[in-house]
């Protein structure tokens, strides 16, 4: 069902399996077989999400929980798990969702709650670890996505810089879906270093989810200064959202852009991009896992359907670890 969720590591080496029980299960898989390595223990109650680390930080998980709790586990030697980071009460209900950022932000995931809040964790150099509290939508919090690190070309044409672009890192950004049935955009400063909830502008307003979001995928970067994003809803739809990247002047850069994928024939659960971005996958109703290419029309065709026949809804595994 829904509850389940099934996450593949950066080199598709490990698999975790949540599930209702209340422990994650961990595999090594090696070509098509799959075999037990470890059971995750320490959380009260159901676990909705899990998301891996990037490799360079070791073999790190994180878990999100029904019962208000994020845990950080990590692999100290083969089969054997620690729990690094124990977030007990993070949050004052549900855990929903949880996600590690790009690696080149450092350690640090965040989680999205029933209370209204996104938390971001920060693992700091002296070992410890912040969290930062990002009030969203009062309604609820399923789903985040880290959009892709990229760099920028910032102040064009400055006086003090000969007239050549000063090429920055963009700042963090996460974009949220929510039980209020939008999606909103966050921001940190690179000035201040605090979290800003961006102005949402669509360009087409009458286009929208018309039931809660369940979830949001921030696509990895194809052109260059063009943002995209995937929102599934039980409203039965897929919308793709882009920022930027046309010929437009600054004001059209800011707009969203929405386009309906496809009206489904059940609510939607989970969308999950491919490594390079190009194919979408959405995993609906009870079983089902369908996968999407947009055409160079800027339609949207299915490329297949994968039947999950185990029931268990673990679309994720279509498109390793994203």
């Amino acid at each position: 069902g829904e509850g389940d969720d099934a996450q593949l590591d950066y080199y598709g080496t490990k698999l975790a399996t949540s599930s209702s029980d209340r422990t994650i299960k961990v595999y090594d898989v090696s070509g098509n077989s799959y075999s037990p390595n470890a059971t995750l223990t320490g959380h009260s109650g159901p676990i909705y999400q899990l998301s891996w680390s990037h490799p360079k930080y070791g073999s790190i998980l994180a878990s999100a929980s029904f019962d208000s709790s994020v845990l950080i586990h990590r692999e100290s030697r083969p089969g054997e798990w620690i729990l690094v980071k124990a977030f007990v009460g993070l949050h004052e209900s549900s855990v929903n969702s949880v996600a590690f950022a790009p690696h080149e932000y450092g350690l640090c995931c965040a989680a999205g709650s029933s209370d209204g809040r996104v938390s971001v964790l920060s693992h700091e150099v002296d070992d410890s670890w912040t969290v930062e509290y990002l009030k969203d939508t009062p309604l609820g919090v399923n789903a985040v996505s880290w959009a892709p690190y990229g760099v920028g070309s910032t102040t064009a044409g400055d006086a003090d810089n000969n007239g050549e672009d000063d090429v920055q890192p963009n700042p963090p950004r996460l974009v949220t879906g929510g039980s209020d049935n939008g999606i909103r955009f966050w921001r940190k400063d690179a000035t201040t270093g605090t979290w800003e909830q961006e102005a949402f502008e669509s360009a087409n307003p009458d286009v929208g989810h018309k039931d809660w979001v369940r979830d949001v995928a921030w696509a990895p970067n194809v052109i260059p200064g063009r943002a995209v994003v995937a929102s599934c809803s039980e409203d039965k739809t897929v919308i793709i959202w882009k920022q930027g990247g046309e010929d437009g002047d600054d004001e059209d850069d800011k707009l969203w852009t929405p386009a309906v994928l496809h009206e489904f024939d059940d609510p939607v659960w989970r969308v999950s991009w491919s490594i390079t971005g190009n194919i979408l996958a959405v995993s609906s109703g009870d079983s089902t896992v369908t996968l999407w290419k947009e055409g160079l029309d800027g339609s949207w065709s299915q490329v297949s359907q994968v039947e999950d026949v185990a029931g268990g809804n673990k679309g994720d595994e279509a498109v390793a670890g994203q």
